[in-house]
């Protein structure tokens, strides 16, 4: 026998129960957990079959004629902009590699290991969940866009690494950032989190918006640092080709946003986004400090600070 306390929220309404003093077994607690995941749920599928991103559309497998032409418009930007790893040169990396610091060696492995891990995050929710849930065909062409760009980043950060990284067991360690590095493992459980469809849609979305807007922006920066320098040319080269992409990509979850009946509230959405940008300031001043590089750790907070209050517009609040 053993205690229940379950606390569940769906957004909008919050259910506490206690039922400390009922005598029940393994099995009718497992029965009542189960109903509260599976109500909590319902809730959420119900307030959403309105939504005209979400709701079931019997036209969806053909495209014409196009009705959202903003979504269809960004698609067709995001195709202009297509490129392969095969576009960006490493030949001179090699050299520069052997030219940095061993401070400066760490934060580009480290940060690299980062990018390889949190585009695959962000390429199983597209698959696994946008673009199957979004109903519109032209929101659902971009998605289909975005996974095959997100599968060359992936792409090119691995090649990155293989590149630098000559010892096998540290390149392995790199590649499993998730279970092997702990600040590293922190941002993707933060992103793993919101894949759940229990979570209201247009609050995953803003969360991935943090993900591609907030999560990368430092690590941005800190690779355009290095350009200034005029170092490592086929990694800052790939740094603008991404970065780029990932602002698209940002773009396109504040469009689509904006055709969200529902929305959350300002005060939910300004939580998602300080909860992120906690993060990424705390990976980039503290775990995985940009001063390793040179960079000022108060000035790179500002940025990211910066970036969040520019998202926090585009989703249509007040900074």
């Amino acid at each position: 026998m053993r205690d229940i306390n379950v606390s569940t929220s769906n957004g909008t309404n919050n259910i506490e129960t206690d039922l400390s003093s009922i005598d029940t077994s393994d099995d009718d607690i497992n029965l009542f957990e189960n109903y509260i995941e599976q109500s909590q749920d319902v809730f959420v599928k119900t307030k959403e079959a309105d939504e005209p991103l979400l709701r079931d559309n019997p036209s969806r497998y053909v495209l014409f004629p196009i009705k959202y032409h903003d979504v269809w418009n960004m698609y067709k930007r995001a195709l202009a902009s297509i490129w392969t790893c095969e576009e960006v040169d490493l030949a001179n990396d090699t050299r520069d590699w052997l030219r940095l610091t061993p401070d400066e060696q760490y934060f580009i492995k480290h940060v690299l290991a980062f990018f390889a891990a949190s585009d695959g995050i962000v390429g199983e929710n597209l698959v696994e969940k946008f673009s199957s849930e979004v109903q519109i065909p032209e929101a659902r062409c971009f998605y289909g866009f975005q996974i095959a760009i997100e599968n060359i980043h992936s792409e090119m950060y691995s090649l990155l690494i293989d590149t630098y990284i000559k010892d096998p067991r540290e390149r392995d360690m790199l590649f499993n950032a998730i279970s092997t590095l702990p600040y590293v493992k922190k941002k993707a459980d933060w992103a793993i989190r919101w894949m759940n469809e229990k979570t209201p849609f247009a609050e995953r979305l803003v969360a991935f918006a943090c993900v591609e807007g907030i999560f990368f922006s430092g690590s941005f920066a800190s690779i355009f640092w290095l350009r200034e320098r005029g170092l490592m040319p086929g990694l800052t080269f790939s740094n603008e080709l991404i970065s780029r992409d990932e602002g698209l990509h940002t773009d396109f979850a504040c469009l689509l946003f904006e055709h969200i009946v529902r929305k959350p509230s300002s005060e939910r959405i300004e939580e998602i986004l300080r909860d992120a940008v906690n993060i990424e300031i705390e990976f980039l001043t503290d775990a995985l400090p940009c001063s390793l590089i040179g960079m000022n750790a108060s000035a790179m907070a500002q940025y990211i600070k910066f970036v969040a209050d520019r998202l926090l517009v585009e989703l249509g609040c007040s900074k």
